[in-house]
């Protein structure tokens, strides 16, 4: 799906990796052998999980995530371990907010958009649209992350700290648009936006960001192309290893606790 210029459309807001596709029905059941914990593959990278936790739009953990951990595709999972060597050598981190997402996650999501507007959640995360406007035109029914290549993530500056409290100031809510500084409220480099920003200012490239703020994203954009992943415009944030490994497949097992090899 394309987006015209100065509009919004589906997944030009939420895409919380929101893809309309011919996927077949989903796959349940156990995590398959060749997808992987990020953990083990590369444990230096940050994770800020946010679907297993409240810190996100929804206010609450979202079904499918037991455990706060970031699966992936192997593929993609080595892919971003390489990124990570790279960003380390300029003085950054990857931080990973979302990556596998289960599809009765995704339906979660759906539930959500029909719920009645929750006030602190619009100031939050859509300051500028009203809830009734993020579906059905704003939230797909299916997402590109349940095919386990797809996540979303920022950088930190090495040895930065993590915070995994909901964006406020002056103990009200903070609008995901609210301009930043050197760094953004959990964290990472500023980047115009938070996650989640259900704001055109979360188009990757958009007028009216700081120089600061364009060259970080374009940091961000540049270190995941060289490695085969692929920016979605709509997003800062999100990013697909190409090809990808199961561009026709939904998967619905759940994220559960990792179990570390003896």
């Amino acid at each position: 799906m394309t987006c015209a210029p100065n509009t919004i459309s589906i997944a030009c807001i939420v895409a919380l990796g929101s893809f309309l596709t011919a996927s077949p029905a989903a796959n349940s059941g156990e995590m398959p052998k060749d997808f992987v914990y990020l953990r083990d593959v590369d444990p230096s990278i940050e994770q800020d999980m946010r679907y297993a936790s409240t810190n996100n739009f929804t206010g609450v953990k979202v079904e499918g995530y037991d455990a706060p951990e970031c699966v992936l595709v192997r593929q993609a999972a080595e892919a971003l371990k390489a990124v990570q060597a790279d960003v380390r050598t300029k003085g950054f981190t990857l931080k990973v907010y979302d990556c596998y997402r289960p599809a009765r996650a995704v339906a979660a999501f759906v539930e959500w958009a029909k719920k009645p507007d929750d006030p602190e959640a619009k100031v939050i995360y859509h300051p500028n649209l009203p809830k009734s406007a993020l579906f059905p035109d704003y939230i797909a029914t299916r997402s590109g992350h349940s095919r386990g290549a797809t996540m979303d993530l920022t950088l930190m500056p090495l040895g930065a700290t993590i915070n995994t409290q909901a964006s406020t100031e002056n103990g009200r809510p903070r609008p995901c648009t609210a301009p930043q500084a050197t760094q953004a409220p959990d964290g990472s480099i500023a980047m115009g936006t938070s996650f989640d920003c259900f704001d055109l200012k979360s188009h990757t490239i958009v007028p009216g960001l700081t120089e600061e703020e364009r060259n970080n994203r374009a940091l961000l954009v540049g270190a995941m192309q060289a490695h085969g992943f692929k920016n979605y415009p709509m997003e800062w944030w999100h990013f697909t290893l190409e090809p990808e490994p199961y561009p026709d497949t939904i998967f619905d097992f759940p994220i559960e606790p990792r179990h570390p090899s003896p």
